[in-house]
């Protein structure tokens, strides 16, 4: 038990394997563990992940807390909640992280009032550092700072939760780098026991699931070819998706342009969207509002194609070209081929 323990939960995929976001959370919690000083502890809530614990210690990961039950998979809130909350008093850790996913948005804040403690949702960002309270001016050391766009994306807020512990966040997938610490990593796996004799424990039942396939997935893209709303029509983004395809890469989109129906949501990149990480990113007809900036700006390469030079997305663009992008992009795919041969 120490304040100075950083607490992830860890999500599973359909695949019974570690999700990448808890794994993306793990990197951060042992940069986060090593200022305080403590340890990085991880709690895994499923059946049959024994296997898990060997995925994680390379993650830095110093103690891996296993409830294993076939009552706890597929996941449900109730249960997940009774075991996660009980070890969690038990534990008494400063910081409990959890992912920004359908589970995390579900199963953290329940458990935050249940604490009674704060809970900051949407982070973009987490660092320890100090406080000093503005009324009563006193100072709070090594806390953490919950980081995340606010005011629509116009302003970015650091929370702070100082009065209470742990201090709990949920992260945005993809705003996190995914990497390992040390492959050589040992930690200590503890069983923990699964105690639901509370009827609310499984008051809730699953009747039957249907897992639909997911037909998009941009996140782990390499290469992004985006369209914003000056694209112009559904029509003019064809030409996006002939790029992707020529150069081996995948369409992504702004809010607008998939308000205007110009491509699927799925593919919608910002702050309502998904994250990126990609090594290229090429922008088209995008102006760069900072809600489509917060999901792309730790692009590896960023090329701006826009009629506008004062666009905000040349700002943070490695490359701009001025111009119309249903012209320039043409040239490109020509200009690549012909590179080819």
């Amino acid at each position: 038990m120490s304040k100075n323990n950083v607490l992830v939960y860890c999500e599973l995929s359909e695949s019974n394997e570690i999700a990448d976001i808890s794994l993306e959370l793990c990197t951060k919690g042992r940069q986060l563990a090593d200022q305080l000083q403590g340890r990085l502890q991880a709690v895994v809530v499923g059946h049959h992940v024994d296997h898990t614990a060997q995925t994680l210690f390379p993650y830095g990961v110093d103690d891996v807390f296993m409830a294993d039950d076939p009552r706890l998979s597929p996941y449900r809130t109730l249960p997940h909640f009774s075991v996660v909350s009980k070890l969690i008093e038990q534990q008494q850790p400063g910081i409990v992280l959890f992912g920004a996913s359908s589970v995390g948005r579900d199963l953290a804040p329940r458990i935050s009032s249940y604490l009674r403690c704060g809970l900051t949702a949407d982070c973009t960002s987490l660092e320890i550092g100090s406080h000093t309270d503005a009324k009563t001016q006193k100072v709070y050391d090594n806390i953490l700072l919950q980081i995340r766009p606010a005011f629509g994306g116009n302003i970015i807020a650091t929370i702070v939760t100082p009065e209470t512990l742990p201090q709990m966040a949920t992260v945005r997938e993809g705003v996190m780098k995914k990497e390992i610490s040390d492959p050589n990593h040992k930690g200590t796996v503890h069983p923990v026991a699964v105690d639901l004799s509370r009827a609310a424990d499984e008051a809730v039942k699953i009747l039957s699931r249907e897992i639909e396939q997911q037909r998009i997935d941009i996140k782990g893209a390499p290469i992004i070819v985006a369209g914003g709303y000056g694209m112009g029509s559904k029509e003019n983004f064809q030409l996006l998706h002939d790029l992707a395809r020529l150069i081996g890469g995948s369409v992504g989109a702004t809010r607008a342009a998939v308000d205007a129906g110009f491509c699927e949501p799925e593919r919608q990149i910002g702050q309502t969207g998904v994250t990126v990480r990609p090594k290229l990113y090429i922008a088209c007809g995008i102006s760069g509002a900072v809600q489509h900036r917060a999901g792309m700006e730790q692009s590896a390469k960023i090329i701006s194609i826009n009629t506008d030079p004062d666009a905000p997305i040349n700002a943070i663009a490695d490359y701009t070209i001025i111009g119309d992008a249903m012209a320039i992009i043409p040239q490109l795919m020509a200009s690549y081929k012909h590179n080819l041969k």
